[in-house]
């Protein structure tokens, strides 16, 4: 917006503020909402083509992997600029200079510090009574913020900065439409989809319910509506388009508990807390190497539960080939994201073109999403291989004992035909 002089800058480069580009930020991805929400109504039997667990399954596992890079490095300090450790600037150490107990990036005061968490949930999850392992994730947080805030990490500017009670609409912007932007969010909008109904199928998956079935398809309709709502919802009220929260599949594994009550009670303290300012800002005031000790084994969890829709999948010769192709291309974009930036090289003045391009982009610069729509598009183009299916497989075990099998009928057959030739011997 800036280049094109939508949005204005000053005369040596600098951008000024731009609520009028804010504005068609949230306008556009208000409108393109609509094609997720449209997309929730097609039947259960084509989303049950679309996206059977050979695409969930490894979907799940790449959010997962993807998400475990930002845990890891908040557990190192933060992902933010330092993260980089540049020379000079007000990010040479983490979370910034000038804040309390502020480190170099990578730091063994931060590993440390992360480590208080990880080592508290697996010290609950092996000596802890059950009560302590349900709780063993906020036990973990409670124990890493208590030496945190004992040696000087926690900071209290931004909790005395922040307003007493605030509301959606207090700031408003003109909504209007940008049309370059509109393919590349219509791509994140079918990434956000393909994003929640992993997540669906993997809070599923923890929560001990089946991951096949009509009532399945039911809960993948709804989850892509709601989806679909709280993006537009949330152009309304003034922020960017919404993610489901993988976290929480990691949270369902650790504590067990899936009951809907405790997710009634999450929506109604984030509520309180979305107005009631003071309490979010307490929430932000963890720091970031107490959060990534504790989200490193959530996001841990989420891609473990991926892992545990791919073992529902019969792997025939077909399927396998689908796995490996997917998540080759899923791997790679994930620890090399950008390797599909510099394939592009338009420069001309039709946004529309370059919107398409940008569009192409996101996906193939995002592992999960691209996983997604290889193993879509492979799934439906491969024909069943039904021989596969019938054919029994045997382990080196079970291979083992069948020969031995065998081989002592085939000595008992011999046996009696001897006898019956006279040439047995009695005993």
């Amino acid at each position: 917006m800036y280049a094109t002089g939508y949005c204005p800058s000053n005369a040596d480069g600098s951008k000024r503020p731009c609520p009028r580009g804010y504005g068609a930020l949230i306008g556009t991805a208000t409108l393109c909402s609509l094609l997720e929400i449209g997309l929730s109504f097609t039947r259960p039997k084509l989303l049950k083509k679309l996206f059977p667990p050979l695409v969930t399954g490894p979907t799940v596992a790449l959010i997962g992997i993807s998400l475990i890079e930002s845990a890891f490095k908040n557990w190192a300090g933060g992902s933010g600029e330092c993260s980089e450790r540049p020379t000079s600037g007000p990010y040479v150490l983490c979370p910034a200079v000038g804040a309390p107990h502020a480190l170099p990036w990578g730091s063994a005061e931060f590993i440390g510090l992360g480590f208080s968490v990880f080592a508290t949930i697996i010290l609950c999850e092996r000596f802890g009574s059950s009560i302590m392992k349900s709780c063993a994730v906020v036990i973990g947080l409670l124990v890493g913020c208590i030496i945190a805030a004992a040696t000087g990490y926690f900071s209290s500017a931004g909790i005395n900065a922040a307003p007493a009670a605030s509301f959606i609409w207090v700031k408003t912007f003109p909504l209007t439409v940008y049309g370059p932007i509109i393919l590349p969010l219509l791509a994140v909008y079918i990434v956000l989809m393909m994003e929640a109904i992993g997540d669906i199928s993997a809070t599923c998956d923890v929560s001990r319910l089946s991951v096949q079935g009509s009532l399945f398809d039911t809960r993948i309709q709804g989850g892509v509506l709601a989806d679909g709502l709280n993006g537009l919802l949330a152009g309304l009220c003034t922020i960017t388009p919404m993610s489901t929260f993988a976290q929480n599949n990691g949270v369902i594994a650790l504590t067990r508990c899936a009951n809907r009550k405790a997710g009634y009670a999450c929506c109604f303290f984030l509520l309180i807390m979305g107005i009631f300012s003071k309490f979010a800002a307490a929430l932000v005031a963890i720091p970031s190497a107490v959060l990534g000790g504790m989200t490193t084994f959530l996001f841990s969890a989420v891609a473990i539960s991926g892992i545990r829709i791919i073992s529902t999948i019969h792997f025939s010769r077909r399927n396998r080939f689908i796995l490996t192709a997917a998540m080759s291309l899923g791997f790679g974009a994930t620890l090399v994201p950008t390797w599909f930036t510099y394939v592009f090289t338009y420069n001309g003045g039709n946004k529309a073109k370059q919107g398409f391009f940008n569009a192409i982009e996101l996906v193939c610069e995002t592992g999960f999403a691209l996983t997604a729509f290889v193993s879509i598009f492979l799934n439906l183009i491969l024909p069943e291989e039904i021989e596969d299916e019938d054919a029994r497989s045997f382990t080196a075990e079970e291979r083992e004992r069948e020969d031995y099998r065998k081989e002592g009928s085939g000595s008992e057959e011999g046996d009696v035909e001897k006898m019956g030739r006279g040439e047995g011997v009695a005993k």
